[in-house]
């Protein structure tokens, strides 16, 4: 069904269903908002994708998503080497982005991120791909967001995804997000930067189960839990899902929120 959650590409669209999201038109519309599959099919995730909407709302700026033709990014088939069918998608995508009259794209996801900007080089596409979390420091840079530190959080730790951070050197813009929107500096886990620790999700292990031994999740949660936080902090929905996951596994649910930076930021927006 063109997507790892095998979800009909028509619900593709229902997370928009109580805003007003308006289709992405060339010459009119200045950013495509790439939601991906996670932010479009995963219940949890929709939740960052609305949070990524209001922010960019709040910023007047001009975004406008597929909808149902959008597709995924192929991400995961490359990882798992499925060259074939990523072959075609990336083929498909970058089409369709010249077809649409797309040059700037936002996602929420580091790995559509990393996929749409790095890997789609290859096929002669020359966009302009914005990570949320970098989006969002531009625009408090530039006084187009205003906000309201929370303090709500508790002690909040930080945890550096792969992609955005090895694999792509993000890793102090969302932190001065993190501080604008909630007045203190996040807590570090023992690995973190360029030293950071997976969390299970990524090279396609997101679909893979692991019958042996401690789960890669498990195991990073025990290190953010060790900073005996209130909030974990993350900036991708497949950490996100990992993270929720490896709390239910520790028994710490009722204790530690597992919440996105874009979802921190909305709650401070004025």
């Amino acid at each position: 069904r063109s997507n790892p959650w095998g979800i009909a590409p028509g619900e593709r669209v229902k997370w928009a269903a109580e805003i007003d999201a308006k289709p992405f038109e060339a010459g009119t519309t200045e950013y495509l908002f790439y939601v991906g599959c996670a932010g479009a099919f995963d219940a949890r995730n929709r939740r960052t994708t609305l949070a990524v909407a209001k922010i960019l709302d709040a910023a007047g700026i001009s975004w406008g998503i597929l909808g149902k033709d959008e597709l995924c990014c192929g991400d995961s088939l490359r990882r798992l080497g499925n060259e074939f069918v990523f072959d075609r998608i990336a083929r498909e995508n970058v089409k369709l982005f010249a077809e649409r009259g797309v040059k700037k794209i936002i996602t929420q996801c580091p790995h559509c991120y990393s996929t749409l900007k790095n890997d789609y080089r290859q096929y002669g596409a020359e966009l302009e791909v914005s990570h949320h979390t970098d989006l969002i420091n531009s625009l408090l840079k530039e006084g187009k967001l205003e906000l309201n530190q929370t303090n709500d959080l508790g002690k909040a730790v930080f945890h550096d995804s792969c992609y955005l951070g090895r694999y792509n050197n993000i890793y102090e813009a969302p932190r001065k997000v993190f501080a604008s929107a909630t007045g203190q500096i996040p807590a570090e886990m023992g690995r973190h930067h360029d030293k950071s620790f997976c969390c299970g999700a990524g090279g396609g292990r997101m679909w893979m189960e692991e019958p042996i031994g401690k789960h890669i999740n498990v195991a990073r949660v025990e290190e953010a839990l060790k900073e005996d936080p209130g909030t974990i902090c993350v900036c991708c929905p497949y950490c996100m899902t990992m993270f929720e996951d490896g709390l239910k596994d520790k028994d710490a649910v009722d204790r530690v929120q597992v919440l996105d930076l874009a979802e921190i930021v909305a709650r401070a927006l004025k």
